[in-house]
């Protein structure tokens, strides 16, 4: 043991002195460089400024020559080459002073101010000489000669005089680099000793090595972008703490996270601000949990939080909610604020799950259970897992079943107000499936929504609802369509033109059809709904803003929005009788609209109550079970004969 303790001690401080040798050996290079760039860059600095000096000495040598060519023959021709060339040593002048070292800074000052006095000179020679005043002509012509000679002499000094400061800075250089020659080749027979001592660094590679691992373990089992544990440590603790269970511990409780909306944040702001969105998630769920919970990032928008000493399943939904009011707000990413919600599932070991598999797999069932019917938080429940393979095949099914021609359209009726006159349809989609039956959006539209099948799917919808609005036209009854449009189909730029395409085959009007968008995307995207839907109003579309007042600051993209309708979502007008907040909150937004020129429609009415209230707010139109329940097309016509009635009475 001992012998290899000094081993050890003598490969470390062979390794510390190599370092120490190959950094002085290093630096004494670096040295060197910086020693020979210093001095090319101070003799080039120098020759520039030479060069400068030696422009000086040619430029004022050429106005002289100009000069006595101009008294040769005092003419016209020669004058103007004359005056052209007074002043030219001007900008080498201006470069000396602004570039120049101190010396020649000082030099190039006084030389400019003899050179004024120069070309001065020089103007007045030519006045005199274009007045026919011989003597003062000659006058000037001698105080020309001796300021000339007196100017080349000041530059030809300045040229020598940097000409003599390059060759001392290269002397210096050589001397310099010789020094330093001599300590390299010193420290390189240093160097080359001390690698022969440095066998036994493979001590230090194997602790660096060990290191290295550990990191590599932690990489492995934690996620790269928000420090959270991973799946695979989460699997691990789920498997611990469910052994720690079997050996008489307490329950093992899972909760399982989705984000809502992540997709369009992440195609619609970008894949940064998706980042920053996940580590905003991250950072409230370590927050709003103890110290003992585990919290993990399973990928993409999912997020796991394994909670310890949990006694019953009861006590993981407590949880779930309260993680669930932490995580729900708004947040800014970039100078816009989104707004974070999700949806927590959650199961409990060892009853109803009984094993790693199944607490995960259960947690999974009621978190999609959460979403699907926008529950928020959702326990397993066994009659909630008796479609988990239908669900599977959802999507695949509806592609299926859009190019088979399996959708239907109901439609339900806005009528006009205070008249009550029929103001228009809402077409609302319905799935044929084959084994499943009449399914209605909610168990289809979000999966499509968080997939490419979207844009299929609304223009399904498009196309099957001014078909059938043309088949009322030319029957007689010409009554205005509303169809839901999802975000998907607004951040595709050629949706627009593939609207006014389905418009134009259906002869269509424009004027006629209007697209609902939910307001979430306005807050999502603004610039990019912004532009899409003032493309779709060029065209004559009427665009509405829908479930108004669910999301956050909606308030201030309405100035902005090309819009013409907003309806009031049906959770403030279920309050308008109930409660003095929920009438002060509708009024407001009737208010607010009716500013904007907006048409206002009030979701939801299932009472005459109810529908005189919104009356008496100013509403325009309303929507509900109180006047028809969503209808198939056939059902329309009867319902539009029989409707006067009820409204009259």
């Amino acid at each position: 043991m001992r012998d290899w303790l000094r081993r050890r001690a003598v490969a470390r401080t062979a390794v510390v002195a190599l370092t120490v040798g190959l950094a002085l050996l290093a630096a004494m290079a670096v040295v060197s460089s910086q020693t020979s760039s210093r001095a090319a860059d101070i003799a080039a600095a120098t020759q520039l400024t030479s060069q400068q000096w030696n422009e000086i000495y040619l430029k004022i040598s050429i106005e002289y020559e100009l000069l006595e060519d101009y008294l040769e023959s005092p003419d016209q021709a020669d004058r103007q080459p004359l005056l052209s060339s007074i002043g030219s040593a001007e900008p080498n002048l201006r470069w000396l002073l602004a570039n120049g070292g101190e010396a020649d800074a000082r030099q190039a000052m006084a030389l400019q101010n003899a050179y004024g006095g120069y070309t001065w000179t020089l103007r007045n020679l030519i006045d005199a000489a274009s007045a026919d005043d011989r003597p003062g002509t000659l006058k000037f012509a001698e105080q020309a000669a001796l300021s000339a000679s007196g100017l080349r002499r000041q530059a030809s000094v300045n040229v020598a005089r940097n000409n003599l400061s390059i060759g001392v800075v290269l002397r210096d250089a050589k001397r310099d680099t010789a020094r330093q020659l001599i300590a390299v080749k010193v420290l390189s027979a240093a160097d080359l000793l001390l690698v022969i001592l440095c066998g036994l660094v493979l001590l230090t590679y194997q602790k660096r090595t060990e290191r290295q691992a550990a990191d590599n373990d932690y990489r492995a089992s934690h996620d790269g972008l928000t420090g959270l544990a991973n799946r695979r440590l989460l699997t691990e603790r789920v498997t611990r703490a469910i052994a720690d269970a079997d050996r008489g511990g307490p329950g093992v409780g899972l909760l399982l996270l989705d984000l809502n909306r992540f997709k369009e944040v992440n195609d619609t702001l970008g894949h940064h601000s998706g980042d920053l969105l996940l580590m905003e998630v991250a950072r409230r769920l370590r927050g709003a949990t103890r110290p003992a919970d585990l919290v993990a990032r399973l990928g993409g928008d999912e997020f796991a939080v394994l909670l310890a000493d949990v006694e019953e399943l009861a006590d993981a939904g407590t949880v779930a909610q309260r993680l669930l009011i932490e995580l729900c707000g708004p947040a800014e990413l970039g100078g816009l604020t989104v707004d974070i919600s999700g949806s927590i599932g959650y199961s409990y070991y060892p009853a109803p799950s009984s094993s790693a598999e199944e607490l995960l797999q259960h947690a999974d069932v009621a978190m999609y259970h959460a979403k699907r019917n926008h529950l928020g938080v959702a326990g397993y429940e066994v009659e909630n897992d008796t479609n988990s393979f239908e669900q599977l095949t959802l999507l695949a099914d509806l592609r299926t079943g859009i190019d088979r021609g399996e959708l239907e359209l109901h439609y339900q009726p806005k009528i006009g107000l205070p008249g009550r006159s029929v103001a228009g349809l809402e077409a609302l989609v319905r799935w044929r499936h084959p084994i499943r039956g009449l399914l209605g959006p909610q168990a289809f539209v979000p999966e499509a929504e968080q997939s490419d099948l979207m844009l299929n799917l609304t223009e399904a919808v498009l196309d099957m609802a001014l078909g059938q609005q043309r088949a009322w036209r030319e029957a007689g009854r010409d009554v205005p369509v509303a169809v839901n449009v999802g975000a998907a189909c607004l951040r595709d730029s050629a949706f627009p033109a593939r609207v006014g395409e389905l418009i134009r085959r259906h002869d269509a009007v424009a004027g006629r059809l209007t697209l609902e968008i939910t307001e979430s995307f306005f807050i999502i995207d603004p610039d990019a709904a912004a532009a899409a839907l003032s493309v779709l109003r060029e065209q004559g579309v009427r665009i509405s803003i829908d479930d108004f007042g669910v999301g956050y600051s909606s308030m201030s993209y309405l100035q902005s929005m090309p819009l013409d309708e907003l309806k009031i979502d049906r959770k403030f007008t279920a309050e308008i009788l109930t409660t003095d907040r929920g009438r002060a909150i509708a009024g407001a937004i009737i208010d607010l609209a009716h500013a904007l020129d907006l048409t206002v429609v009030a979701e939801g009415i299932e009472d005459e109550q109810t529908l005189t209230a919104i009356v008496d707010m100013g509403c325009e139109q309303a929507q509900g079970y109180l006047m028809c329940r969503p209808l198939p097309p056939d059902g329309i016509p009867a319902w539009m004969d029989s409707w006067s009635v009820p409204a009259l009475s």
